[in-house]
């Protein structure tokens, strides 16, 4: 079995668009709001589950104020599976860490 020792650099990757949205949310509160306006809980659910979608969304907000249209929507559907590859690899790498016997492991008869 491979072991691999880079656990701090794997979580700082994985954590890398949650820490970028909250280092914005905390420097630039008022383009925040103008970006999400009254929806902090999309936001919220945004930073939990799709955070790449929701970052690409951020900028795509303040490049050009109003509706999402035209390109934009190929730059957030390439976040959208950036963010299903993400949850989907992380998946498949842990998928040993389940007891054997329980269900869903690999060895579960």
């Amino acid at each position: 079995m491979r072991s691999s020792n880079a656990g701090c650099l794997n979580a700082l990757i994985s954590g890398f668009s949650r820490i970028v949205l909250l280092m914005f949310w905390i420097a630039r509160p008022v383009q925040w709001n103008a970006a999400f306006g009254d929806a902090w809980l999309l936001a919220c659910l945004g930073f939990l589950f799709l955070p790449f979608t929701t970052l690409m969304y951020l900028f795509l907000q303040l490049a050009t104020p109003g509706p999402i249209q035209g390109l934009d929507w190929l730059w957030l559907g390439l976040a959208v599976v950036c963010d299903v590859v993400s949850t989907g690899s992380a998946a498949y790498t842990n998928r040993d860490r389940i007891p054997a016997g329980m269900p869903g492991s690999a060895q579960n008869p």
